[in-house]
């Protein structure tokens, strides 16, 4: 299996696990603070990682890596969690549809910048027409609009585009775990003080699927999904992998469909398709 090929994979996988981050958000932010909830989630995962390191024996980065992992925890770690969390207090994770629709494109857009990718014409012609794709089918289900929901969201999309492509191009060097695991190590003093400083006197009200919320945005969303991501855009390319990402608020609507037994319209299999069209097309022009 060729490089090209496995970067797909495991970007496909890294989606996969994305697609219950903001729905698991939606649920964790009914129970606890936003800022306790990105503080909180990023301090468990950051000492998941650093047993990783330890126990794997990994060397420290370079000395001119470490602005680029401070990129990437400013990114992916504190700016994207709490800009998200932020917002779900005011929209809906269908809502968020809209926004998550733009990610590709911002990844993309950073991978030229910061990558030194330069992806062909008919690349951005597949890469738009997904996204519009994606805006369209949420907008269709009827969305409320909130100002300071919108405006925390696109902060959101442009800070993660941003760490996912930093966090590529560092993979090449670093590898695709363990750049992760020292963003999250790099920022653990800070989240892990705030933490303790923001954590509540009780946690009685907190209910079952608050816990896995909690549970799973710290360990898949922070860390293990990152695992796949970063190692996919590595190997795949930024622009050309990045464009998963429009798949994945159908797979969060598959879930719904398989586990909650909600039903699944023709125009969301017929949008679907349209989506993994242009992921093809992407794919193929992206180089």
């Amino acid at each position: 299996m060729d490089k090209t090929t496995t970067g797909w994979i495991n970007g496909f996988l890294g989606v996969l696990i994305f697609s219950g981050s903001l729905p698991a958000t939606r649920a964790a932010v009914l129970d606890f603070d936003p800022v306790f909830l990105t503080v909180a989630r990023a301090a468990i995962a950051g000492l998941l990682a650093l047993c990783l390191l330890v126990a794997f024996r990994e060397k420290r980065p370079a000395a001119d890596q470490y602005l680029s992992l401070a990129v990437v925890s400013l990114g992916v770690v504190v700016g994207f969690p709490l800009l998200t969390a932020l917002a779900l207090q005011h929209v809906t994770s269908a809502h968020s549809i809209v926004f998550v629709g733009m990610l590709p494109l911002a990844t993309a857009a950073f991978g030229v910048l910061r990558g030194g990718e330069r992806p062909r014409p008919a690349f951005w012609m597949f890469s738009v027409t997904g996204s519009l794709l994606v805006i369209g089918f949420a907008l269709a289900q009827g969305l409320s609009a909130s100002p300071v929901g919108d405006a925390l969201m696109l902060a959101a999309i442009v800070v993660c585009g941003l760490g996912y492509a930093e966090g590529a191009k560092l993979s090449r060097t670093l590898g695709g775990w363990q750049v992760i695991s020292w963003a999250l190590v790099l920022s653990l003093p800070v989240m892990l003080s705030i933490a303790l400083f923001l954590m509540p006197s009780s946690f009685a009200e907190v209910g079952v699927p608050g816990w896995v919320a909690l549970g799973y945005v710290s360990l898949f969303s922070m860390l293990i999904g990152f695992i796949f991501w970063y190692r996919g855009l590595a190997q795949g390319g930024i622009a050309a992998v990045g464009q998963l990402q429009l798949l994945q608020p159908f797979f969060g609507l598959a879930l719904a469909a398989t586990l909650l037994h909600e039903d699944v319209s023709l125009l969301m299999l017929a949008v679907t398709v349209a989506i993994i069209l242009c992921v093809v097309g992407a794919r193929k022009f992206a180089k």
